[in-house]
């Protein structure tokens, strides 16, 4: 008898609320502006029936994945960390140097969705940064939004030997009901084979309060046609998730989307893509 696989919740935050720190969250976003930390995060995995979890970086700073290392190691549902550091920089690979032994560090993810430089994902000192990578184990996250998936393919054709995994499904233009280009990029994107991508994110790139499976569908439907079901992981982007859906409705969500599918692809999605991809 095989062993039932896990339900990974492959992408979520935790923090300690300041205004300073968490500029980004304003006025309509009035429900995180607190604390989320371990004990919340595993009364909103009872709802959902999610086993484990990776916590992703908010922050760009060293103290922020340090303190994301010691909650993993401190709360076993965490089974991997996607941290932060400045991979841009000259002094990158001494800063990694730290990590060494901190085997709950899986990746690494930069917010290049926030860069001033539309093209910074392009940049020589970042490409520099990530070669450097190779061979640490650690995967990249790429976060980014619709417009910069050019950009992205042209990366990841720089790195073919580095594992990439997209977030939130790149940030389409769901609110606009728009698909092209991101359809079209998106199944470009794909081609290269070492690259995977999380169903996550997607409440909030449509209309918080007037969104519904069926809108979320033709997004997902692409997400699926692009990458094959044994690609994608699922992932909650809780809390941030919260200004538009509850935890165990998203997760409900993805289950009844992906219900006509085989238990093997379900297995995959839901847990077994993420353990794989990350190490877990």
């Amino acid at each position: 008898m095989t062993a039932k696989t896990e339900t990974i919740d492959a992408h979520h935050h935790l923090w300690r609320y300041t205004p300073a720190e968490y500029g980004w969250i304003d006025e309509p976003m009035q429900a995180l502006k607190r604390d989320f930390l371990p004990e919340d995060l595993k009364a909103a995995m009872a709802t959902a029936g999610v086993d484990g979890t990776v916590i992703v970086q908010v922050r760009q700073t060293l103290e922020e994945t340090r303190w994301m290392l010691d909650l993993a190691e401190a709360n076993a549902e965490i089974r991997g960390v996607v941290g932060w550091a400045p991979i841009a920089g000259e002094d990158f690979p001494a800063c990694m140097e730290e990590f060494d032994g901190r085997e709950k560090l899986k990746g690494l993810r930069h917010i290049i969705q926030s860069e001033k430089d539309e093209h910074y994902i392009l940049r020589e000192d970042f490409n520099s940064g990530i070669r450097t990578m190779l061979g640490s184990g650690l995967v990249y996250d790429i976060l980014i939004y619709e417009r910069h998936l050019a950009d992205t393919i042209y990366f990841v054709d720089e790195h073919p030997e580095q594992v990439f995994v997209l977030d939130h499904v790149a940030k389409p233009l769901i609110a606009a009901g728009k698909m092209e280009p991101w359809a079209a990029q998106m199944r470009e994107l794909a081609l290269r084979e070492n690259v995977w991508c999380k169903v996550s994110g997607m409440v909030t790139e449509a209309k918080w309060d007037a969104w519904s499976p069926e809108t979320l569908k033709p997004y997902l439907d692409v997400a699926v046609e692009a990458f094959g079901p044994e690609r994608l992981m699922a992932g909650s982007d809780w809390p941030v998730c919260l200004v538009a859906s509850g935890y165990a409705q998203w997760w409900q969500v993805l289950r009844d989307y992906f219900g006509g599918f085989s238990e093997a692809e379900r297995a995959s999605i839901f847990g077994g893509t993420a353990t794989s991809v990350y190490g877990l």
